[in-house]
Formats: C-alpha cells, sequence, structure tokens
C-alpha cells in the first residue's frame, strides 16, 4: 500500500476491481488520466463543498475529476464525504468514527475526534456498522482524494434516510462539529436513472438549476414531488447546507453527462455531475 497504515477498524474495499481497477498503479494512472482531460478551472474564492457522482469509474470517472481537480493541492484539515446508502435502510445517519477506509492506495484515515463530535450532535446520528459493509457511495470518492490530498484524514457519512429533518439535523451538527477547522464537504450522488437520453437532461436540469442557485429548499421540495431525481438527494442537500454554514455564496457547475455519452446507449441512461461550492470573499 502506499500510505501507511492506521490502527482500530480498516474497513476493506468491496469494489476494487470492479467499479475501479484493483491495482494501485492502473487506479492512481487512470485518475491522473481523468484529471488530465479536464481543462485548467480558476475557483476564485474559498473551496468549501463538492458534489460527484458515484458510480463505476468507466461511467462517471470522467466526471467526477472535474470536482476533484479543482481542489487538488489544496490543505484540509479534513474532508467530510456523505453518502446515501442504496443497500441498508435505516432512521438517520451512520458515521463510521474509527480506523479507516482501505483502497488499493492505502487506507484513508478516519478523523475520529471529528467523527465522534458529529455523533455527540444528536441521537438521529450513531455508528451502525452494516451501513458501511457493502456502500459503495463513499467507498468510490476515496481514490480521487488520495490522488487530489494525498494523506488527508476523513468522515464518512452515510444517511439511511434522506428526509427534510434529517437533512436539517445532518447539517447542523456538522456545522457544530466543524467548529474552527478548515473542511472540505463532499457529497455523493448520481441523478436520474435509467430514462432515455432526453427526458434524462431535462429531469437532471432541475437538479443543476437549484444546485447553482444553492436552493437547498427547492432541490428538496422537487425531490419529495418527483419533479427530479438523485439517489443522493441527500448529500447534496446537506452539502448545500453545510456550505452555505461555512461561508459558501457561490456554486459552479463543473461538469454533467450522462452513461449515454461513454456507452452510446441512449436508451437508458445515468446522470452525473460535478459542482462546486465555495467563498467568494475568501482567500483560496
Amino acid at each position: 500500500m502506499e500510505m501507511g497504515a492506521v490502527s482500530g477498524d480498516i474497513r476493506k474495499s468491496v469494489i476494487a476491481g470492479t467499479w475501479y481497477p484493483g491495482s494501485s498503479r492502473v487506479l492512481r494512472a487512470d485518475i491522473e488520466h481523468y484529471f488530465h482531460n479536464v481543462p485548467d478551472v480558476v475557483i476564485d474564492g474559498k473551496i468549501i463543498g463538492l458534489v460527484a457522482p458515484h458510480a463505476g469509474y468507466m461511467y462517471s470517472g470522467q466526471v467526477a475529476a472535474y470536482a476533484y481537480k479543482v481542489i487538488r493541492g489544496i490543505v484540509f484539515d479534513a474532508v467530510i464525504v456523505i453518502g446515501p446508502s442504496h443497500r441498508t435502510h435505516f432512521r438517520g445517519v451512520s458515521v463510521y468514527d474509527r480506523g479507516g477506509y482501505e483502497t488499493p492506495l492505502g487506507v484513508v484515515p478516519v478523523d475520529v475526534d471529528l467523527a465522534r463530535s458529529i455523533i455527540e450532535q444528536n441521537e438521529l446520528i450513531s455508528y451502525m456498522p452494516a451501513a458501511h459493509l457493502q456502500e459503495h457511495s463513499i467507498e468510490i470518492q476515496l481514490p480521487f482524494l488520495q490522488v487530489a490530498l494525498g494523506g488527508v484524514r476523513f468522515v464518512p457519512l452515510m444517511m439511511g434516510d434522506q428526509s427534510k429533518e434529517v437533512c436539517e439535523v445532518l447539517s447542523e451538527s456538522i456545522w457544530r462539529a466543524v467548529s474552527d477547522r478548515k473542511v472540505l464537504i463532499v457529497g455523493s450522488s448520481d441523478l436520474s436513472h435509467f430514462y432515455s437520453y432526453e427526458r434524462a437532461v431535462k429531469l437532471d436540469s432541475v437538479v443543476l438549476g437549484h444546485i447553482e442557485k444553492m436552493d437547498h429548499s427547492a432541490l428538496l421540495k422537487d425531490l419529495d414531488n418527483d419533479v427530479c431525481e438523485a439517489c443522493g438527494g441527500g448529500p447534496i442537500i446537506v452539502t448545500i447546507m453545510v456550505s452555505k454554514k461555512l461561508g459558501a455564496d457561490r456554486a459552479g457547475l463543473l461538469k454533467y453527462a450522462n452513461s449515454g455519452d461513454v456507452t452510446g446507449d441512449t436508451k437508458g441512461v445515468v446522470g452525473y455531475a460535478s459542482a462546486v461550492f465555495y467563498d467568494s470573499h475568501a482567500p483560496v
């Protein structure tokens, strides 16, 4: 492994070799290739939050690279990655508060103090081991973070439900726990699933419009009313809410595409987007 091991419980990869390459050399080379394909973009302010997709890299890796390239080399005290639970439904949020997550690039250590501080904020937030066992939505982000930021610590937050109450509780809890730390918030989400190319673009444009306006309330309403779709709608909403609490006043849509752009199959596509939230009044 390329990074040193950490003590405590290490959550082993469950998608290396399938959703992304299992070889550390190939994985790093692929991510560098994705970064190379992204035009240089200067974000004029302090980056606080990102939205990035969580499909297999052959489908969404290039879109994800647009998000992670803009934070490459920035020093953060910790990264908070918020993902939706696809396999296990539960009330509230599960925080992995020990050890780290392992990928072929090494172990990404958990910021245990920050994780447990978030847990302490509300009874809806706890550690539920089963929520993290097979879930891909957090792990898929980590190799990009490892290449972009090196040995940063992180906090994995798995949303078991994405109700308005849970979004509000989690955003407030993160904000209180972060205190004066310099953190990056990452909302892990794909967009519409298995519509025609044209229908997907129309549905996804609704989500993208709310992201660009940082309008979490309108996004929550439209998701609840089936006006649009995002499997990680809750993580996007929480990322917007926390970013605003931490000073973000601008959003930028970095890239949108869907699986049809990769495979050529336009009959049933999945949408992907990368976005950034930042404080335009703060130094980079």
